[in-house]
């Protein structure tokens, strides 16, 4: 059970509870999981009864109570608690489905995986100054909030700057727009387009522009430039390159991946009737990489989440600080369990689960990149 079926889960269950009159209160658009903090108690929690106790005049407990019984039966759920005032903590049942499915979901949604609908009610209006940082900013806004189902229109104060264009930048109107309105007024970067293309070029021009949050002084320096793990660009684009050159290795040794094969028992044969590695070593994920792939397939899960909180809060820096995390745990996951075998050893069911996990995360970064507006080379 991925986070977002998770949170459709629960948000089936306060339905249900409407339904059969158990609750009388109005069934939120969404309900939000997130992972538990450390010291807590579970994978996920969720505050959703403490929302629902005004309205449903009850106390909180009472409606964690009514949403426990709802949820705990459920395929993919192992325990449900009721913590504090009234929070709802959610153990899964076997990590390793759980891990499968997110891997599922990725491979099944490709660059649109965090994509969604929660946001398909809302119509949005974005009024900016006639400033090469606004201009980007809001136009990663829209494409965040778009990918969420919301409908965006986007004004400028001015007639836009030429050089936006090749930006990526697009606005629907320019002089007085109609009210409401949300102004993107970022900390403008004291440069024009046509100086920021020219010195540093879109792709790192965009990540300059967007990687700080608004409040903060963008940072376009030669340094985004550097064509090393200094640079949080080009770790970023070199790990998605790297997980595209793993697929094609794999392709040129004669296996795929397969996100089946993550968490097997390790005592079962090889699919596909290849052979076993040699020296003993287990056909499936280890303990060993089970305790490297845990910070990557967290951020790969938590991947929806991120876009969505990018689109809420109007802030693409997030989706960029993501994008980092994830370039970061795959290259330690990289490191500890090579996701090809080396040498005299034969392609096994644990190469095919770590390929699986090295292809979601390349997937995660060239999707990322492209809400940002930014390239994703198969090579570096």
């Amino acid at each position: 059970m991925t986070p977002a079926d998770l949170s459709r889960t629960v948000l089936h269950a306060v339905r249900r509870a409407v339904d059969e009159d158990a609750l009388r209160a109005p069934v939120p658009a969404r309900v939000r999981v997130e992972r538990t903090r450390p010291g807590g108690s579970g994978d996920y929690a969720c505050a959703v009864a403490l929302q629902l106790a005004g309205p449903a005049a009850l106390p909180a407990l009472e409606v964690a109570r009514i949403l426990r019984e709802r949820v705990v039966a459920e395929p993919g759920v192992g325990r449900v608690e009721i913590t504090g005032p009234g929070f709802l903590s959610f153990t899964l049942d076997a990590p390793a489905e759980s891990d499968r499915a997110v891997l599922a979901a990725v491979r099944e949604q490709g660059l649109a995986y965090g994509h969604g609908d929660a946001l398909r009610d809302q119509i949005h209006q974005f009024h900016h100054a006639r400033e090469v940082r606004a201009a980007v900013t809001a136009q990663a806004v829209r494409r965040l909030l778009v990918a969420q189902g919301a409908r965006v229109r986007t004004t400028c104060e001015q007639a836009p700057d030429p050089d936006w264009v090749r930006l990526g930048v697009t606005v629907d109107a320019y002089g007085t727009p109609p009210t409401p309105l949300t102004e993107i007024r970022p900390v403008p970067a004291g440069a024009t387009a046509g100086e920021l293309l020219e010195r540093l070029g879109p792709d790192a021009a965009r990540w300059g522009l967007l990687r700080a949050a608004g409040h903060n002084r963008a940072v376009l320096g030669p340094e985004l430039l550097v064509q090393g793990e200094a640079n949080p660009l080009f770790r970023v684009r070199y790990a998605h390159a790297r997980a595209r050159a793993l697929t094609r290795g794999a392709a040129a040794l004669g296996f795929t991946a397969e996100a089946a094969a993550y968490g097997e028992s390790p005592t079962e044969p090889a699919a596909h009737g290849e052979s076993l590695a040699p020296y003993g070593e287990s056909p499936t994920a280890t303990t060993a990489d089970d305790a490297a792939a845990r910070p990557l397939l967290d951020l790969i899960a938590d991947h929806p989440g991120v876009l969505l909180a990018g689109a809420r809060h109007r802030a693409p820096d997030r989706v960029a600080r993501q994008l980092e995390a994830v370039a970061h745990a795959f290259f330690d996951f990289h490191d500890s369990c090579p996701p090809l075998p080396a040498g005299d050893e034969k392609p096994s069911a644990a190469h095919r689960a770590r390929l699986a996990i090295a292809e979601a995360a390349g997937t995660v970064l060239a999707g990322g990149l492209s809400l940002l507006g930014i390239r994703a080379p198969e090579h570096l």
